[in-house]
This record gives structure tokens, sequence and C-alpha cells, in this order.
């Protein structure tokens, strides 16, 4: 009898998608898998998924976005539920729970925001007055530093929700993840596609990830050929950033790190007030095999530069 590797997953069409890549990819790295297990999807829903009163609120009001679409899932992993976990990176807390552990990072997506207007083609070109639609505060920030004169409401629900609410007319323009949209076979929706210059992703944007009980040795050896380690090197940069500077992850705040030419890890890293003033933004290089120790210090460096009531408010 084939045994059954059961694979936890939210229950968007994003996420099962993602699964079902964590899933190709497995039987594709060990040929004979298939004759020997079958992998079952196993949807879970989460906080942020399910719950009608959290319907039209910001995720900062229901506590801070990390977590909301990944507690239910690691309790059914550390429950033995599920044997291993698929997430978007992003929506992982800076911290994870106790006796849970990232087994693999698969090549990154593209991790830069699209932007997504109804006349518009980017963010300049939207007039005065303008409505986008987000409940990301990292987003309203880095829009209202650039473009004070818009005005920013929340627009939730999942990548097909936020489309349609955009044609409804409940906002000129929207951001969204380019990998999600990617993912989804949307990327003739996306108007254009913004430069981490204008618009710093978030920590872990476009990285897709599975968690595995910290002693499941078996599923940590099954996983191993899925790893890329320069996306894991960069995710772990980016998060580090953001375990210094805030452990709720409910400051607005991006990181992004790569590997340069040269074999260097460059990490870049904001925060800012949700009204888009007192935004710091610094980088640093160096060895990526230091990657957690270089997100860690540059996390406290922007503590230090920063006004201290950014990470309380």
């Amino acid at each position: 009898m084939k045994k059954t590797i059961r694979l936890g997953t939210r229950g968007s069409p994003l996420a099962l998608i993602q699964a079902e890549e964590i899933k190709r990819r497995l039987f594709q790295a060990w040929p004979r898998l298939s004759e020997e297990a079958e992998i079952a999807i196993i949807p879970i829903r989460t906080t942020g998924d399910w719950k009608p009163e959290h319907k039209d609120r910001r995720f900062v009001d229901m506590g801070g976005n990390k977590g909301l679409f990944t507690k239910e899932i690691e309790e059914a992993l550390l429950n033995d539920y599920i044997d291993v976990a698929v997430h978007s990176m992003k929506d992982l807390s800076c911290v994870l729970p106790q006796g849970v552990d990232i087994g693999a990072i698969i090549p990154r997506n593209d991790p830069r925001d699209a932007f997504i207007g109804r006349t518009a083609q980017t963010l300049e070109a939207l007039p005065a007055g303008a409505i986008v639609g987000t409940s990301s505060l990292r987003r309203q920030a880095q829009i209202l530093a650039q473009r004070p004169d818009l005005r920013i409401e929340p627009l939730r629900g999942n990548v097909e929700t936020r489309l349609k609410k955009l044609e409804d007319g409940q906002a000129d323009a929207t951001i969204l993840a380019v990998a999600g949209m990617t993912r989804l076979g949307l990327e003739s929706r996306i108007s254009s596609i913004m430069s981490v210059t204008t618009m710093l992703p978030a920590s872990a944007q476009g990285a897709l990830g599975v968690e595995i009980r910290a002693d499941a040795d078996d599923m940590r050896a099954l996983l191993e050929p899925l790893d890329d380690a320069p996306s894991h090197i960069c995710v772990a940069a980016e998060r580090a950033v953001m375990r210094a500077i805030d452990g709720t992850c409910n400051t607005p705040a991006g990181a992004y790190a790569t590997l340069t030419a040269t074999g260097s890890l460059a990490l870049e890293a904001l925060v800012a007030r949700a009204d888009g003033t007192d935004l710091i933004r610094l980088a640093a290089t160096g060895n990526p095999e230091n990657a957690d120790q270089i997100g860690e210090m540059l996390g406290e460096n922007l503590r230090r530069r920063s006004p201290a009531d950014i990470f309380t408010a």
C-alpha cells in the first residue's frame, strides 16, 4: 500500500496552485516517489481567509498580517494532521513557532509589485485624488511618500476578488505581487511592474516555502532537492531584518536582498509611518554566509535611525 504525504495549504486559488507546484517538484526530484507514495493536498481555512468580521478590515487592525494566513496550518502540522505545509514566505511570522522549521524554499519568483490601473498605467500617471485600493501598510506608506495627493482605501480578498472590485470602480488602481499574478496566469492584467526603487517589496515576497516539523527528518530529506540556496539566503536576510525591527511585523516595512555578480549579498530595507512620513531606507552588503547577521544588523540600524514611536503606533 502506498503511503500518503499530506501537504497542507490555504484554500485560495493561488495557494492551491502553489501547493501543486510543490507536488510537481517532489515527483520530479524523486522519479520513483509515485510508485511509493501519493501526495494529498489538504486545504485548511485560516483566520485571514474566512472569518466574516474580517472581510473589510485592514490586516493591521486584525493584529498584523503575519500569522493570519498560517496559524491554523502550523497547528495542523504540529498536531500531525498534515506532514508538510506550503506557504507564501511573506505570510510567515517573523519568528517561527517552536517545533517547526523551513524544509525548503524553491527558486524565487519575481519579488516586485505590480501596478494595476483601471485607466492609468503607472502610479505617476494617476490624477490627484485618485483612489488606490490596498490593505498593505507597506504599500500605503510608499505610495503616500511619493504621491501624498492620492487616497488609500482598504481592498481585501484574493487576487481575483481585488481585480473584480477594481473593475467595479471601488478604486482607480491597486498593487499586487507580480509573483501571484504570474502564478495565476494573470500577467496580462498588469499595467506596469514597479521598480524596487519605487516600491520596495515585502520581506520574502515571491518566495514559496515548505514548513516541516523540526524533528521530521524524513520530510527534511524528501524536500532537500527542492531547496534553492540563493533564494533561501536572500529570504533569510530579509526575515532577519523584520525580526530586528519589529517582532510583530506590524510596522510599514520592506526588505529585499539579492546576490550580486561578485557573490556578495546586497540588502535594502525601509520603515515608515503609514502616512508616508519619516520613511527611512538603508542598505548593507556582506558575505552571504552571514545573511542572518547582515539582516539583523540592518534592522537594528533602522531602529536606531527611526523615531521610536514608529514601532509602537
